[in-house]
């Protein structure tokens, strides 16, 4: 350790509380910023490399982390953890982070065990909706592992664990890869291609966030890509370790973990739609929340078939979520920063007890048929489809409340300000679907 416990560092701003661990070349400290009495991470190069004759590369590399970090995290996602400064104390780079009070995935199964399928499945959704947005920045993470995805719970909110990505220290652009020669990613997680020949593209973090999700649910790391290519070994199906896995689960990762990478889905995008589509067929849906909603009421009613009492029940819980039961209706922004975890358990129950005939993502696929643009003319098509509208006019009130109703016809979001017949209809087209986009439902 270079810093001790206690230790005031850059002229007193910071106060080191404890050292936190390292690696071969960077070592993190949690600390206090003694101005804004906010606890971060601090990481800055092991003193040990200093007398390495790479060590400049070394320092250019983790100038290039801290510039890629910032870049990841310029929106502030939920699920990448924020960098705050970058100076050097000391004669030290240092990089200040976020403090996500929790565990990692691996921690967290190493004293919890293997996973219940829909909790593992939220995590890792929660990670791949973050590499989507860093991938739209141009950036791989290269090194997507249990040790890396963070577990922050709320211990007064039931079911409300949320994943946070960590350490983008091997982190590249989409560019060919340099000269620099080093050792990438975690072995036991990382594609062949990458830690023997340094090739990067987007479905190397498909691989490594697949096969986190092989051992949050089996408790159990995978086969070394290495051996599976070199040596013959095969890898063990997840669904062969917990034989109640779903099959849809069980496939979407033996998809991402295909050992060639043109087999496997070639975005993040296309991977985390296998795993939308596979929770449409649990037996079971857990009523999770970020915020702490009961959903028993909603999939009590829908369980009896129920329509209207379950479409106004949902009104009621959406209001509840985005805190605006007093006005009793959705901004845009609210709609923008609902949460995907409530959107995908109501989307989920609706799916489930109408055998697929209403939802969310049901209306979501409509409007991709439909030609999935944001114009009067698809909402008109859309309308027509889910029964909204009717020899051209839009409905007022008398929905079909149904399983004769068309397809797609509930849920209706009426938690909408409307101005106008048809401004319902384009404030849905508008935000509420791209709210579903944005979330892979």
């Amino acid at each position: 350790m270079f810093w001790q416990d206690g230790q005031l560092i850059y002229n007193g701003k910071y106060k080191i509380e404890k050292y936190l661990g390292g690696g071969g070349f960077a070592v993190t400290y949690q600390a206090m910023h003694t101005k804004l009495n906010r606890r971060v991470v601090i990481k800055t190069p092991n003193i040990s490399v200093q007398r390495d004759p790479d060590y400049p590369k070394y320092v250019e590399r983790f100038k290039k982390e801290a510039q890629m970090l910032a870049k990841c995290c310029t929106d502030s996602h939920p699920h990448i953890v924020q960098v705050f400064d970058f100076f050097e104390a000391d004669g030290r780079y240092c990089l200040e982070m976020q403090y996500i009070a929790g565990q990692s995935l691996w921690e967290y199964v190493q004293r919890q065990g293997a996973l219940p399928e829909a909790e593992a499945v939220k995590y890792i959704r929660q990670i791949g909706l973050a590499l989507v947005d860093v991938h739209k920045k141009g950036v791989l993470h290269l090194d997507v592992t249990p040790l890396n995805i963070m577990l922050n719970f709320n211990s007064a909110i039931p079911n409300s664990g949320k994943a946070v990505l960590i350490d983008f220290g091997i982190a590249g652009d989409m560019s060919p890869p340099s000269t620099f020669s080093r050792s990438f990613g975690n072995k036991a997680f990382a594609p062949y291609e990458l830690t023997y020949k340094g090739i990067r593209h987007p479905a190397v973090d498909v691989y490594c966030l697949a096969g986190s999700l092989y051992y949050a649910i089996t408790g159990q790391r995978p086969t070394y890509s290495f051996n599976r290519k070199y040596e013959q070994e095969e890898l063990v199906p997840p669904k062969q370790l917990v034989p109640s896995l779903s099959d849809a689960v069980n496939q979407a990762i033996l998809q991402g973990m295909a050992l060639e990478a043109k087999d496997r889905p070639q975005t993040m995008e296309e991977w985390l739609n296998l795993l939308s589509s596979s929770q449409a067929n649990l037996t079971q849906v857990i009523l999770i929340s970020d915020v702490g909603v009961n959903y028993q009421n909603l999939e009590n009613l829908l369980k009896a078939g129920k329509w209207k009492a379950a479409d106004e029940e949902t009104t009621r819980v959406m209001l509840k979520v985005a805190k605006r039961e007093q006005q009793g209706w959705l901004t845009y922004e609210s709609i923008e920063n609902f949460p995907c975890t409530d959107l995908r358990t109501i989307d989920q129950l609706w799916v489930k007890y109408s055998n697929g005939h209403f939802g969310f993502s049901v209306q979501k696929r409509i409007w991709l048929e439909c030609g999935g643009k944001v114009d009067y003319e698809t909402e008109c098509s859309l309308g027509d489809r889910l029964g909204w509208r009717v020899k051209g006019s839009w409905l007022s009130g008398w929905y079909k409340y149904s399983l004769k109703a068309p397809v797609g016809h509930l849920p209706i979001p009426k938690p909408f300000h409307v101005l106008q017949k048809h401004s319902f209809f384009t404030s849905y087209a508008s935000s509420l679907v791209s709210r579903l986009v944005n979330c892979n439902l």
